[in-house]
């Protein structure tokens, strides 16, 4: 057991700082989880047996579930962030990350399910305290240290290391009890009430409104007893969960040697992010498409949740609309197209490797803050992923079904939002 040193939070705008980069820490770690439950393999013609299948089947929903919490996680920081008077942080540097935007011992990378996933997971979600090695992909790189020693007398913020989760909430929490010493409650969650995410719009009854320190301090330890359980508590938390998957794998790889439960999916860009090292190119024309098929619908997704949290001059009816259709986007477009890609190969440079959804983000900021602007913009932007998945079913005849399935899809999202875009268009003219 280690004991891991505290975090030092003085400001609102340090604590702003880190909880953006808690934000975008639980959105790429759900964003692994869901790569790894996309590669996995799911018909008996792919070389499992029916009772691994089965197994296979149901760590998927294991994993899926835990992603499903992590969003849970990414809302709960976004309520504390609006609660503080900024706004949410939906934004994350692309994959792979090895220290540049976190602590050294935080490295994010897009893997298969497997044994190396499974125990990166499991030392993401370890308790606070517990020594765990994390999988060899993840070695720890020595990264320089500013030159100059500065004293606590700070006035912009700076990343500090953290362990675990675990020790980053606690910082926060630590953070917040200090801010509130200091300016009081109501000088502390100077944020708009109205404007919090709550379980009427997306159905977590865990997803509550942060208004004072005892809604923020639940909100942390909601987040820190689903990754790492309550007082030491792990086997129902995401640590349990993974390491019950973890034996199970084993288990069965030990009865069956060549037992392969995943694609052999690799998060293959379609260019160089110019914020990463190096990373694989896809040179197949059509998995490309895909794939930035894939990370267009992914940047819309971003846009709906956005508008959303900034709860502009929206009406309730709206509101319900953005989270609904957010929501919808989920399950009708970024799971069959993520899960589509891994079956997709990179190209003849890299025979028997599949494609993966790679999150790609751009520049783009992902605000819509215009309020009739930004329906029409999200509007527009369906038709066009609609038209664009028959220009790629047209090239190829095989993947013809799937993505005229999700290309309706994108019409019928594009539908919901049709009424509020003529309203916002009538009253304009």
């Amino acid at each position: 057991m280690t004991t891991e040193p505290p975090m030092v939070i003085e400001d609102r705008e340090e604590l702003i700082f880190i909880l953006s980069e808690a934000a975008a820490l639980e959105h790429m770690i759900m964003c692994e989880y869901l790569f790894a439950a996309f590669s996995l393999k799911r018909d008996v013609s792919e070389g499992v047996t029916a009772a691994q299948l089965g197994a296979i089947t149901r760590w998927e929903r294991i994993v899926s579930f835990v992603a499903t919490q992590e969003m849970l996680h990414l809302a709960l920081v976004s309520n504390l962030l609006t609660a503080l008077g900024s706004h949410p942080y939906l934004s994350h540097p692309n994959f792979p990350q090895r220290s540049k935007y976190y602590p050294p011992g935080v490295q994010l990378a897009l893997l298969p399910f497997g044994e190396h996933a499974l125990q990166h997971f499991l030392y993401l979600e370890r308790p606070e305290g517990m020594d765990l090695e994390d999988a060899p992909e993840f070695a720890v790189l020595a990264i320089p240290k500013p030159s100059l020693t500065l004293d606590d007398d700070q006035i912009v913020p700076q990343t500090q290391d953290f362990a675990t989760i675990g020790h980053l909430y606690r910082g926060i929490e630590q953070g917040l009890r200090h801010l509130v010493e200091k300016y009081g409650e109501r000088g502390v969650f100077i944020g708009p009430p109205r404007a919090q995410a709550t379980q009427e719009y997306f159905g977590w009854p865990e997803l509550i409104a942060v208004t004072d320190l005892a809604s923020a301090c639940q909100a942390i330890e909601t987040i820190i007893e689903e990754g790492e359980g309550a007082r030491g508590d792990w086997r129902a938390a995401h640590f349990g969960r993974f390491l019950q998957i973890m034996q199970e794998y084993r288990d069965l790889q030990q009865q069956d040697p060549g037992f392969e439960p995943a694609r052999p999916s690799v998060a293959a860009y379609v260019r160089q992010p110019g914020d990463t090292s190096e990373v694989p190119l896809i040179s197949d024309p059509v998995t490309a498409g895909v794939s930035e098929l894939f990370n267009a619908s992914y940047e819309v997704l971003l846009q709906l949740l956005m508008r959303y949290f900034i709860h502009g001059k929206e009406t309730e009816d709206e509101l319900q609309t953005l989270s609904s259709t957010a929501v919808s986007a989920m399950f009708m477009a970024i799971k069959p197209l993520g899960q589509l890609l891994t079956t997709l190969p990179i190209g003849p440079d890299r025979l028997g490797k599949m494609a993966g959804p790679t999150f790609e983000i751009y520049r783009t900021g992902y605000v819509l803050p215009h309020h009739d602007a930004a329906w029409i913009v999200l509007h527009e932007r369906l038709l066009e992923l609609a038209a664009y998945c028959g220009k790629l079913s047209d090239q190829q005849a095989a993947l013809q079904v799937a993505l005229q399935a999700i290309g309706e899809n994108f019409r019928r999202l594009a539908a919901v939002l049709e009424p509020y875009v003529k309203t916002h268009q009538a009253r304009e003219a």
